[in-house]
């Protein structure tokens, strides 16, 4: 009678197993391992981790009740490029006559690269079931980023050129105005330059500071450099400078000039910002 009823178990196990499709279940975004999911409203910013979770279910179980499935997870961004290299794994185990409910359980995680443009991202996730032939099912989540977007360019400039009064100021100085003894902050973001293999960019700048009439008053020819390579293509790299101003310097108009040169591409870019001492 026990034998009897174990293989009864089994063979429903089996039907089960056989009647539902193939399918992807319960897919959450989270920002905490775990985490209840996101809303549609939630937005993600660069440089935060995304988790993944999701059940499978309607997959097909061997004579001996073996299953073996295999998934993999990409991430695109809004103009559809891969933001992460693709993840993948399998489900390779043994039923047991209990398990006729149970489901495979995925959880997976990824960072946003720090440097991201605003928009409505997607986790494409595809499941494949090997014992079943054809099965193959593949679901996309989107969620939203809010990052900064530099309008590019097709060869090398500087974009967004402002003074601040403090390094961690959000906003630019509405008139680029400091005092003697003063210490002067301007950001600025680099785009349009040539990658590398692996999307290597290899960067310097220089900084110099004018007189009223173009005199030089200091220069520092290689201020700052990028050397750096990554899966997602950076789209712009960020620059900052910070000067301090002496307690004897003149009132009048100085100008600050950046040139940044891109060793990939051979091309070189300048530009230039005025402030005033008062």
């Amino acid at each position: 009678m026990r034998a009897a009823f174990a293989l009864l178990s089994a063979l429903a196990c089996m039907a089960y197993a056989a009647t539902a499709p193939l399918a992807i279940l319960k897919p959450a975004v989270s920002d905490l391992e775990d985490g209840p999911a996101v809303p549609p409203s939630f937005t993600f910013v660069p440089g935060q981790f995304v988790f993944l979770k999701l059940q499978i279910g309607g997959f097909k179980a061997s004579p001996e009740q073996k299953i073996h499935l295999t998934y993999k997870t990409d991430a695109f961004d809004p103009k559809g490029v891969r933001v992460i290299e693709t993840m993948g794994d399998k489900v390779d185990t043994t039923l047991a006559p209990e398990d006729k409910n149970w489901k495979p359980v995925v959880r997976q995680q990824f960072l946003i690269p720090p440097i991201a443009p605003s928009g409505t991202y997607k986790i494409v996730i595809e499941v494949t079931d090997d014992l079943a032939e054809g099965a193959m099912v593949k679901q996309e989540i989107p969620f939203e980023v809010r990052g900064r977007t530099v309008e590019p360019s097709d060869t090398m400039v500087v974009r967004n050129f402002h003074f601040y009064r403090g390094e961690e100021d959000r906003d630019p100085l509405a008139v680029a105005a400091y005092k003697p003894g003063d210490t002067l902050w301007a950001r600025f973001d680099i785009t349009g330059y040539k990658f590398g293999p692996q999307n290597a960019v290899d960067l310097d700048y220089g900084i110099s500071v004018l007189a009223a009439g173009g005199k030089v008053l200091f220069t520092q020819e290689k201020a700052a450099e990028e050397k750096s390579s990554s899966f997602y293509p950076k789209a712009y790299v960020p620059g900052s400078m910070n000067l301090s101003l002496q307690s004897n310097i003149r009132p009048g108009q100085y100008t600050i000039a950046i040139t940044v040169h891109d060793h990939t591409g051979n091309q070189t870019c300048e530009a230039k910002g005025d402030f005033t001492i008062e």
